[in-house]
């Protein structure tokens, strides 16, 4: 058994990942924000699924937008073995549509959320030289199309600053692994936030027809029971990097559509050990077994 943290279980993967890990017999920490509002439903539906099934699930307020919600948050719960970052959302429109304050707000959840994340469970992690931090990336870190600008930013940070990581936390025995979804029957695409000048995006017709285009065939694809957009994907892709052995975790898994993601992965990496190589310092690539 291990203790799991998990960010964003209001929905989507986070809802869906607290109930089957701890299924699996895991100590789940469910966290989400608006716990006693919005998402008091999810909370409850969580409750209950851990109590009718006698399961280990600790549904926890966490912000993780807020220092002192995170803060507060962690001092009721142990040190864990598993961090999932899963918490986020997309901003979606033309990037001159967004003002200073909204495209700092995306950076704030999908990025700086990470690090308050991060930083709350390294202590302890440390003090028991093992611990796997899972982040949830995108097929969004590694390529762009119009209209997503912004959100393109926040998932290209995570990248980096999870492949940087990596190699800080290999030597005291913590893994970094990342999960880069493509589209998948969630809240993401209904939930976009939407840039809130909207003159300024009516001026970008051929921007928003292909937001258009690009929500309709994501529709198609959910509906289509041979595509590979079950959110369950995900969440089994979670269960197979914490049972992978130390030393065998990839940096990078996709799941689901990968738009050509993988050959981009496949011919980064050979680049990306090099220059680890060119500084020594491939033996921090991740826990050694």
């Amino acid at each position: 058994m291990k203790k799991i943290l998990i960010t964003g279980c209001s929905t989507g993967f986070g809802f869906e990942a607290a109930k089957y890990l701890a299924k699996k017999g895991h100590q789940v920490y469910a966290t989400m924000r608006n716990l006693n509002t919005s998402n008091a439903e999810a909370g409850e539906t969580l409750k209950d699924f851990a109590k009718t099934n006698t399961l280990k699930i600790d549904v926890v307020e966490l912000d993780v937008t807020s220092d002192e919600s995170v803060s507060k948050a962690m001092s009721n719960i142990p040190t864990v073995d598993v961090l999932i970052n899963n918490a986020g959302r997309g901003f979606g429109g033309p990037l001159e549509s967004f003002t200073s304050a909204e495209c700092l707000a995306q950076l704030d959840l999908n990025v700086v959320g990470n690090v308050r994340m991060i930083k709350a469970v390294l202590p302890g992690m440390r003090a028991q030289k093992s611990g796997l931090i899972i982040q949830l990336s995108s097929v969004a870190g590694r390529l762009a199309v119009p209209g997503f600008g912004i959100y393109h930013a926040s998932k290209w940070a995570v990248e980096a600053l999870s492949e940087s990581l990596r190699c800080e936390l290999g030597p005291l025995g913590i893994d970094v692994a990342m999960v880069q979804p493509g589209p998948f029957s969630t809240n993401f695409l209904p939930g976009l936030v939407l840039a809130t000048n909207e003159e300024v995006a009516k001026a970008y017709e051929h921007v928003n027809a292909f937001s258009e285009g690009f929500a309709t065939n994501a529709q198609a694809a959910f509906a289509d029971e041979n595509a590979p957009t079950d959110p369950m994907i995900v969440v089994k892709t979670f269960e197979r990097l914490i049972d992978t052995p130390e030393g065998k975790r990839p940096l990078r898994t996709i799941a689901g559509m990968d738009f050509g993601v993988q050959a981009i992965n496949d011919a980064m990496e050979p680049f990306r050990i090099g220059v680890l190589e060119s500084f020594q310092i491939t033996d921090w690539d991740g826990v050694k077994a």
